[in-house]
């Protein structure tokens, strides 16, 4: 099948109520389904753990169960993070078929692979399980989505040539990061000869949203393209990139991406250049580089809103006294822990793809917030 780059991540569909990640808009994600695939796209993308458990589920109403089989191609992913045992493989891979109402699967990674996780992969010999279910023809094509250092990619490429593919959080922003490392594990990728698919080219929305600064500047250049778009389009820019995935949200965000994406030009050098300068502007706002992935908070004993506080937080050092931020922090403490009420534990530290000192930080977000 041939693959327009543009890919449907399903980590961050519509909901109907913003506090419940559960509460999936179905009839807005059929909609965002139906406008995709007609405008000649297929690659969808999910997981074990989005949506607290439904992404999948959500994934069979509103694709699976409403057209045929050979319209799309669909990702999911094994959680190394919830492997006890060598049983917990197959038990998870026939629920995920069962959940997506699928035979197979047309892409399937070891999903979040980190330093820890690594080892969880090698212990329970989670390479040579995914192998064997595509040669069953459960899985079509193998590969890992990559949350480490280039260093730690090599290696698994050296011992793993049987992967296919390699998903990367890859955005420009994160291109020269020391911590994601963008740049670095993309050339790893290219040096062994493996395709790319990436994660992340918007950074959770904080490529959408740069500071009026650095808007000013790509829309001077290009008013009819939205800031989001030129994100996606570097990602997608890349030699040996054959996706690029997109967390849309509503059908507006769906419209713009296929605008742009149906017929894919990559960036021009001076393009390049604008982003160079955009990116050094980004740099000098952004506090916490925190994409909302969610990961942290399903394990936190004081129930904190992490990502929210990090999104507020980071609203209120770009814009200061301009911010309503403050106003908005009480809304979340009437259900959730304080940023205050952090114990230090770092549970959330070893799941975060950022690699973000989680706890250091929630000081500096309760100094803000909580007065302390």
């Amino acid at each position: 099948m041939e693959m327009k780059k543009l890919g449907f991540g399903t980590m961050r569909l519509p909901l109907c109520d913003a506090e419940d990640a559960t509460s999936v808009n179905l009839d807005a994600v059929c909609e965002m389904v139906d406008a995709y695939l007609e405008q000649g796209f297929c690659y969808f993308d999910t997981a074990y753990m989005y949506h607290k458990y439904v992404s999948e589920v959500m994934v069979r109403k509103a694709l699976v169960e409403r057209y045929p089989r050979e319209r799309f191609l669909l990702a999911d992913k094994l959680p190394l993070s919830h492997l006890k045992e060598k049983e917990d493989m197959p038990r998870i891979f026939d629920e995920q078929l069962e959940k997506c109402g699928v035979e197979y699967f047309d892409y399937y990674l070891l999903h979040n692979m980190s330093r820890a996780y690594y080892e969880v992969a090698e212990r329970l010999d989670a390479f040579s399980f995914a192998a064997q279910k595509k040669a069953e023809g459960k899985i079509k094509r193998l590969g890992f989505s990559f949350h480490a250092d280039a260093e730690l990619l090599e290696v698994i490429l050296q011992k793993h040539p049987e992967v296919e593919f390699v998903q990367l959080q890859l955005n420009y922003l994160d291109w020269e990061s020391p911590y994601i490392q963008s740049r670095k594990c993309y050339e790893v990728c290219r040096k062994y000869g493996k395709e790319v698919i990436v994660m992340e080219p918007v950074k959770g929305g904080t490529l959408a949203n740069v500071p009026e600064e650095a808007e000013k500047l790509l829309k001077d250049y290009a008013p009819e393209q939205s800031v989001a778009s030129w994100a996606i389009r570097y990602a997608a820019s890349l030699d040996g990139v054959i996706m690029v995935l997109s967390g849309m949200s509503d059908l507006a965000q769906m419209k713009d991406n296929l605008s742009y994406m149906k017929d894919f030009q990559p960036l021009k050098k001076e393009e390049l250049a604008l982003i160079g300068k955009v990116t050094e502007i980004l740099n000098s706002s952004i506090a916490v580089g925190c994409t909302g992935c969610r990961y942290c908070v399903e394990g936190c004993p004081k129930q904190i809103a992490i990502p929210e506080y990090f999104a507020l937080y980071n609203q209120y050092k770009q814009y200061g006294g301009k911010s309503n931020a403050t106003g908005y922090y009480p809304n979340y403490t009437a259900k959730h822990g304080k940023a205050a009420d952090c114990i230090g534990c770092k549970k959330c530290e070893k799941i975060c793809p950022q690699h973000l000192p989680i706890a250091e930080l929630m000081k500096d977000v309760s100094a803000v917030f909580d007065g302390q």
